[in-house]
């Protein structure tokens, strides 16, 4: 099976000359003496590390395309002609309750204090990236009108141009931080939250101390990795004067922006660009058991951890310490990869593919009820878009699934309404939006249930916020009819049984029936009667 064909991506802005490559190597199957490329091979020879990553930086989002052997097509929903579980007591099941704008769709997690989310999804971590810093009053006031909770990522402090540091290092000013925080709370409504995220630089610059002390913060997240890479966030910077900040502020930056070939080579415009990278975690045991005491020292009343594709060691390691350390919501990110700024070929051809990597968790949270210990409430992430993966993914994870993080899949509605608004300035709406009109009333369907809620101060609301607004709609109101056919109407109503493997080698990772082995006992059990 050809997975994928590295060498050529649009993501690196490759391509092969020939319409034939080698399955292995994606390496042109005739490769000419003086052809003038573009393939990665030919980039890189010039460009060298720069082809590692996709591009343009901070004006795309990037996600991996191999092919795995499983994910989530290999599930499908069960539909079922009688039964309505999961509505409210005292409702009597009929054609007449169980209808589908009757789904409930919100859903919680937390140890104690629980936190409510309208639709059962939430946003990747969106950090230091300059998609996120760009956009964020649209990710930001879109999260928080939908009633679902923002994750602020790592390093945001870390890259503040106006960042201010006391005697001791730790930060006593981040207008940034500030920003992203004011803006999200500006529009909460008591579902939901915004929770920051901290890798090994944040918690050097006192990230948890400033966020908690001056904005209260209730929770606060630890990151162990993520789906698109292993190792430490990246961004890109242009300008060396910036590169030698981020260095002198602890972080890795590569090529060494001090070095005098670096320098000398940026001079001549040879190197236009430098890395700015996170350091490694070095998890133990006592070392997070540790920290999540100190966090709590602090006030923290939840805390959050995010980890990522890493084998069954480190994902036994996240489900058994979580638990111990009670643990608000644990979040595991799949392969393969997505992102504003990971290497492209990390994305790919490293760490456990969702699906797979679900299927240990269920695994593992079944050994740890059996020693009658409590599994934390879960979160998957990597590669989900739309309500159906929501569906699948709580259901081949229930009980203990709560949500989906999702990440390109909610940064893009933020991105279309904010370039719409760009359009209608300019008037230049391209077709696919100018068929349904040319002002913001005609254009976004929800647009008046905003005017409603907000009256005359929707004008203040952006248009990217209105654009994710929307897609939550679509996807609650699409999970929404799914529930109703598995006639489940509420969230937690939902069970392993509601999906069914179309191919037994997802039976058999998954542990969920094949199709031709699902509900048969009680179908023969009619046709025996």
């Amino acid at each position: 099976m050809n997975l994928r064909t590295p060498n050529a991506n649009e993501a690196t802005g490759t391509s092969n000359r020939s319409r034939n490559v080698a399955p292995v190597s994606g390496i042109c199957t005739r490769c000419v003496d003086g052809c003038r490329g573009n393939c990665e091979i030919f980039k890189a020879t010039f460009r060298g590390r720069e082809v590692l990553y996709p591009g343009p930086f901070g004006e795309s989002t990037a996600g991996a395309d191999k092919n795995y052997p499983i994910d989530y097509s290999h599930l499908n929903i069960q539909g079922y002609a009688v039964g309505a579980f999961g509505l409210p007591d005292g409702v009597e099941p009929g054609p007449d309750t169980a209808i589908f704008p009757n789904v409930d769709t919100e859903t919680e997690y937390g140890w104690d204090q629980k936190v409510r989310l309208k639709v059962p999804i939430f946003t990747g971590a969106l950090g230091s990236t300059e998609i996120a810093r760009k956009n964020w009053e649209h990710f930001a006031v879109g999260a928080a009108i939908s009633g679902i909770t923002l994750v602020c990522g790592e390093n945001v402090c870390g890259i503040d141009p106006e960042l201010e540091l006391n005697a001791e290092g730790k930060i006593s000013k981040s207008p940034e931080m500030d920003r992203r925080i004011e803006t999200y709370n500006k529009y909460h409504e008591g579902y939901g939250e915004i929770l920051v995220q901290m890798n090994v630089e944040d918690t050097r610059l006192g990230v948890a101390e400033y966020v908690g002390s001056k904005h209260n913060l209730e929770t606060i997240e630890l990151k162990w990795g993520q789906g698109a890479k292993c190792i430490g966030g990246e961004i890109k910077v242009k300008d060396i004067d910036r590169a030698v900040e981020l260095k002198k502020r602890g972080y890795l930056v590569t090529p060494d922006p001090e070095a005098h070939d670096i320098r000398e080579a940026y001079k001549i415009g040879a190197i236009r660009e430098f890395e700015r990278h996170s350091r490694l975690g070095f998890v133990t045991k006592e070392d997070f058991m540790a920290e999540i005491d100190r966090l709590r020292d602090l006030g923290f009343k939840r805390i959050t951890l995010k980890t990522g594709a890493y084998p069954m060691v480190e994902t036994a390691m996240a489900m058994a310490y979580s638990s111990e350390a009670k643990i608000d919501l644990l979040t595991f990110d799949g392969a393969p990869g997505g992102t504003g700024m990971s290497p492209w070929p990390m994305m790919n051809e490293w760490g456990t593919p969702t699906f797979y990597l679900q299927s240990q968790v269920h695994e593992f949270a079944e050994i740890l009820k059996a020693q009658g210990k409590r599994v934390p409430d879960l979160a998957m992430a990597g590669g989900f878009s739309s309500e159906d993966g929501v569906f699948k993914a709580i259901a081949m994870g229930a009980p203990d699934v709560k949500a989906v993080c999702m990440g390109r899949g909610l940064m893009i509605p933020g991105m279309v309404g904010k370039n719409i608004a760009k359009w209608i300035e300019e008037d230049d709406l391209p077709k696919t939006v100018a068929q349904y009109g040319r002002r913001v009333e005609e254009i976004f369907v929800h647009y008046e249930e905003l005017v409603d809620r907000f009256g005359s101060d929707v004008k203040d609301i952006p248009l990217g916020a209105l654009g994710i607004y929307s897609y939550c709609q679509k996807t609650r109101t699409g999970l929404q009819q799914l529930m109703a056919g598995s006639r489940n109407f509420n969230m937690s109503a939902i069970s392993r049984k509601d999906v069914m493997c179309l191919t037994e080698e997802a039976a058999k990772v998954s542990g969920i029936p094949y199709v031709m082995d699902a509900y048969r006992e009680e179908a023969e059990a009619i046709l025996n009667q």
